[in-house]
């Protein structure tokens, strides 16, 4: 292959993107700190009001899709742009105060429109900057919910307690417009993949079956999507049990909840900290591999939850499954500009990520019923262990069947997609 396409600009591209989401990923945290005066306000059960934070998220991955097919045609910049619209539409719709506004201001709003347009496409559009750092890009872009999850509950708190939480809604969506729109016209085209050589060529021709149809891991190219997504569901429903119930779990187990919020600010850092070293880690393994690493280390954290009783314990468990489970999403963005086109990268990310947002959202609601259940969280977290076992055996087989003969090869150059 000739000469890497990455350089000084792709690290720019990456740097404005890592900035507009620490903004976009801003706008689902103001129901979380909003939460227990909104529930005064309005009079709803908590649960109804977590919902409308649940369907952001859902619909961030479902609009993903649509937004990325979008901006294959019409170019990240717009994409970007319409999302940053219906972000701050979403937030003066959700101000309004009633539940319709606050699920269609969130769920089509801000998540299916929104960061739905803003989150896929970017992702999408940093993984074409890169071929041999990849994997870092793609952890350093992703570490935008982090950074917006230091810098602005604060101010939303502040905000909140002197102003109203409407007030801070309709302030918010002013500056998601203030910031977000004058970046996009920063945002450049990315550029063409090296074109292959001859040799390459004829390598790849291995990778096809005799009626000249691509294969991955020896299967169907959809197949093997299916598989990944499966996956993603799998290790995602658990990844969400510690970080939706940890502060409930350890204010059960006799834990201030002042300490017990403390343990989950100690878990985010931690996978703040190690998501680089997992992209790292992906571009030299690839991102198969890092998947198993992190989704095995998540796995033997998930278990010790339900074996660890005192503070100390729990807050190295806590930061020590802050440091597994950090690289995963990453690594299956990576995972399919691995093992697929450029072109293909427009929805199979954005449904890969999907999927993985859903386990997300279905893992929360799971341990809370079981809670409900039994009364306590040791079925959700052995529920989390066996979802997990399932997504390691079908990493496994899909990197079992990689190796060797049916290792996939590098796919020819494409070309450029507008900006």
């Amino acid at each position: 292959m000739t000469g890497s396409i990455e350089g000084p600009r792709s690290w720019r591209a990456a740097w404005l993107t890592l900035a507009i989401l620490s903004v976009s990923f801003g706008s689902p945290l103001l129901i979380v700190v909003g939460l227990k005066p909104m529930q005064e306000a309005l009079g709803l059960e908590r649960s109804v009001l977590v919902l409308a934070g649940s369907l952001a998220w859902v619909g961030t991955g479902a609009g993903g899709i649509l937004m990325g097919w979008l901006a294959d045609r019409i170019g990240v910049r717009a994409t970007v742009a319409i999302g940053a619209c219906m972000i701050a539409g979403g937030l003066a719709l959700s101000s309004h105060g009633t539940l319709w506004a606050l699920y269609l201001g969130h769920g089509l709003m801000l998540g299916l429109l929104g960061n739905g347009g803003v989150y896929p496409p970017l992702l999408i559009y940093v993984s074409r900057w890169f071929d041999r750092r990849r994997g870092t890009a793609i952890a350093l872009i992703s570490s935008g919910q982090y950074v917006a999850g230091v810098l602005w509950p604060t101010i939303f708190e502040a905000g909140i307690s002197s102003w109203g939480w409407q007030a801070v809604m309709l302030a918010y969506a002013g500056v998601v417009l203030a910031l977000i729109l004058p970046a996009t016209f920063f945002l450049k085209p990315a550029p063409l993949p090296p074109v292959e050589a001859p040799a390459a060529a004829t390598a790849n021709a291995a990778s096809s079956t005799p009626q000249g149809r691509r294969l991955v891991a020896g299967l169907h190219p959809n197949l093997a999507q299916l598989l990944i997504c499966i996956a993603g569901f799998c290790c995602c429903m658990p990844m969400a049990i510690p970080q939706a119930h940890l502060v409930a779990f350890c204010s059960d187990m006799g834990i201030t909840p002042t300490r017990s919020a403390t343990m989950l600010s100690i878990m985010l850092a931690a996978a703040f900290l190690a998501r680089q070293a997992w992209g790292a880690l992906a571009d030299r393994i690839g991102g198969l591999r890092t998947i198993l690493a992190g989704s095995a280390f998540q796995a033997v954290t998930i278990a010790a939850f339900s074996f660890t009783q005192g503070e100390a314990g729990l807050f190295a468990i806590s930061a020590a499954f802050g440091l597994g489970f950090a690289g995963i999403i990453p690594s299956y963005a990576v995972t399919i500009r691995d093992l697929y086109p450029s072109s293909e990268a427009s929805w199979r990310i954005p449904l890969t990520l999907f999927t993985a947002m859903s386990g997300m959202a279905v893992g929360s609601w799971w341990a809370g019923l079981l809670y409900d259940h039994f009364g306590y969280y040791a079925p959700a977290f052995a529920s989390g262990v066996a979802f997990n076992v399932v997504n390691l055996l079908i990493v496994g087989f899909l990197i079992f069947r990689l190796s060797g003969p049916r290792r996939m090869t590098t796919w020819p150059a494409e070309s450029k997609t507008p900006a």
